[in-house]
Parts: structure tokens; sequence; C-alpha cells
């Protein structure tokens, strides 16, 4: 399959990738997006690194992410973390009018 990352054209298929990623250590996905190739969960930048030979600053996740779906690839997204809320509505209409005062020094 024919795709452009980062303006340079690239001939990828699922065999390729896969044997591009055989042997690399996953980096921890700590937020963000990721791409699971074979039984591991790679970041995408990390994937596309490894097959197109770039600096992870001149393409974007997006690119990369686009292109491993059309070959089949199962990607997923981290959704950002949602604020805790607090309990009743009591406290937090009483959170909002009175911040918490700062600790004496």
């Amino acid at each position: 399959m024919r795709c452009v990352i980062a303006r340079y054209s690239f001939d990828l298929t699922k065999s390729g990738v896969l044997e591009a990623m055989k042997g690399v250590k996953p980096e921890p996905v700590a937020a963000g997006e990721s791409v699971i190739i074979g039984r591991r969960h790679y970041p995408v930048k990390q994937v596309g690194q490894v097959i197109t030979r770039q600096d992870r600053r001149d393409f974007s996740a997006a690119e990369v992410l686009r292109a491993m779906v059309r070959l089949g690839f199962t990607c997923h997204t981290r959704p950002e973390a949602a604020p805790e809320p607090l309990g009743s509505p009591l406290e937090r209409a009483s959170a909002m009018l009175c911040p918490p005062a700062p600790l004496p020094v």
C-alpha cells in the first residue's frame, strides 16, 4: 500500500511492518495513540520512526495511525484523564465559592 508520511511516499505492507518491528522492544505507552503489532502495544511515533527511518519530529502521529489502520493493525487512543469530581453538589458549590486557603508559612 502506498502512503505518504512526512511528505515522503512509502510502499508499506503488513508483513513488512511486522518484519521491521520484529525484535524492537516497545517503549511505554504513557499517553496518546498506540498500535498493536503482534501481541505488543507500541507508541505510534516509535512505529513511525522504525518503518520510515525518520526523526519523530518529522511526522505526525495521525499520519502513521492512518497508515496502520489501512494496513489492518489495531490502533488505540488513550483519552485524557478526566478530573475527579467532588462529592455532593453542596461540596462542589462550596469549592467554587470558597477556594482552599493557603497554608501559613
